[in-house]
């Protein structure tokens, strides 16, 4: 967390008393939209006592396009899953709501913008896997989903060999294309697109019989008003994703810190009304919180 230009003096006081574990925005006051989620539940940011309004501030990113998880609305504020864990995180970190920026993270683009140090951390769906970790580390997990297919309503997918006739779409850097490509279904045709929100469009305009993706991200999409009644989960178990929050490599006291505020989250069950809250109007029957494995 990286504090707000003020004095000399000030600044020197500031760093005396407080741990530099990550880089954040120069100026939070830039932000115009910042802390808007609290109003979906991220009662996290209540703990945060004075060291928020004193200066601290954190860049997080998440998805914008992720109904139930990660969205920026019309009207300007952030709502979601990841939206109300990352506001709860950060108010354990000391930060305000008000003095969180988000910024968009595309699936292709989180480890860059946290490698490039242009997130604290990233709270966007984000799979924990070897992979990733050469470059980045992990605190959590907070979540586990399953992999699944979007198909329109009326269609039926049924098993795994099934998908292979298919043509599907996923985003571009995705553990699920991936996953698809590897194991699933290495013969089904597969368009990997930047947004989960082209996928959509592809669906319903028949370009694709199915988009692949994280059962709750998919449960999400289906539910909003604009597609209620076109598409449906297929049911299909393809793979376990676990969330995690992404932050810099080997920043080990960030992510013990990180963890810390999950297990508190879960154990004053906040996590649980926060699931409820966004994936419950979807009709999403979500696992019980996984354990912390990112320790070491």
């Amino acid at each position: 967390m990286r504090i707000r230009k003020a004095t000399a003096l000030a600044a020197t006081v500031l760093a005396l008393s407080l741990t530099a574990t990550a880089c954040g925005s120069e100026d939070s006051d830039t932000n115009d939209n910042g802390g808007s989620a609290s109003d979906n539940g991220g009662s996290g940011s209540d703990d945060g006592g004075d060291a928020g309004s004193g200066g601290e501030s954190l860049t997080i990113g998440i998805k914008f396009d992720q109904p139930g998880l990660g969205l920026l609305t019309p009207d300007g504020e952030y709502k979601g899953l990841d939206v109300d864990v990352a506001t709860y995180i950060a108010g354990e970190l000391g930060v305000d709501a008000a003095d969180i920026e988000w910024l968009e993270a595309p699936s292709a683009e989180r480890e860059n913008l946290i490698s490039r140090g242009d997130v604290d951390l990233v709270v966007a769906t984000y799979s924990i896997t070897d992979a990733r970790k050469e470059s980045v580390s992990f605190a959590g997990p907070y979540f586990v989903a399953k992999q699944d297919l979007l198909i329109r309503a009326g269609e039926e997918v049924n098993s795994e060999e099934e998908i292979n006739d298919l043509t599907l779409c996923s985003v571009a850097g995705s553990t699920s294309a991936q996953n698809l490509r590897d194991n699933v279904a290495p013969e089904a045709g597969l368009h990997e697109f930047g947004t989960y929100s082209e996928c959509l469009a592809g669906l319903e305009n028949g370009t694709v019989d199915a988009i692949t993706t994280d059962d709750a991200i998919l449960a999400g999409y289906a539910a909003q008003p604009e597609h209620e009644g076109k598409f449906e989960l297929a049911g299909l178990n393809l793979n376990d994703e676990y969330y995690g929050v992404g932050l810099a490599k080997d920043d080990t006291e960030l992510r013990d810190q990180v963890n810390a505020a999950i297990e508190k989250m879960i154990e004053d069950g906040s996590w649980a009304e926060f699931v409820e809250a966004n994936l419950g109007p979807a009709g999403y029957e979500a696992e019980a919180a996984p354990e912390i494995t990112e320790t070491d």
